[in-house]
């Protein structure tokens, strides 16, 4: 069921139009709500284009979960409230936080080894452990001797 308008919100200096679609999907035979939620657009709701809106809407919210849970969970450390700082620290430590996911995830389609070992060690937070423990103890002229290393140790091909 799709319920889409327009209200206005009050701000401090003035009201900002917006157009609303809201999202209900329930059970067929039982009637049980399995999914609600609502979705603020600038775009205009009108019979045409209400699914699309939803389902982009579903969309993003989808993909903003799973990054911000990746980037929370798995080893980076985010939290919502990235609140360190007085001024610009808390900026700074998100932009690093940011190019060290875009780093992995760079590494991820261009080094075979870097891959290797994300598939044998599955967990993006047990890769990390490893390389954390590894760096305590040794020193590498390059990832790739440390990554070399690792593959070794861990008797995997790099051909």
């Amino acid at each position: 069921m799709f319920v889409g308008g327009s209200e206005s919100i009050q701000s401090y200096t003035t009201a900002l139009l917006v157009n609303w679609v809201e999202l209900t999907i329930t059970h067929e035979e039982t009637g049980e709500v399995i999914y609600k939620n609502a979705f603020v657009t600038n775009f205009e709701v009108l019979e045409t284009t209400v699914e699309a809106i939803a389902s982009d809407g579903r969309a993003r919210w989808k993909i903003e979960n799973e990054n911000n849970n990746i980037l929370k969970t798995k080893g980076y450390h985010l939290e919502h409230n990235f609140g360190h700082g007085e001024q610009y620290l808390s900026s700074l430590l998100l932009s690093l936080n940011l190019l060290a996911f875009l780093f992995h995830t760079v590494m991820g389609l261009v080094d075979e080894k870097y891959r290797l070992l994300r598939q044998a060690l599955r967990k993006r937070r047990k890769f990390f452990q490893h390389i954390e423990t590894l760096l305590e103890y040794l020193l590498f002229d390059s990832w790739d001797a440390l990554f070399s290393f690792m593959c070794r140790g861990l008797e995997l091909d790099i051909g």
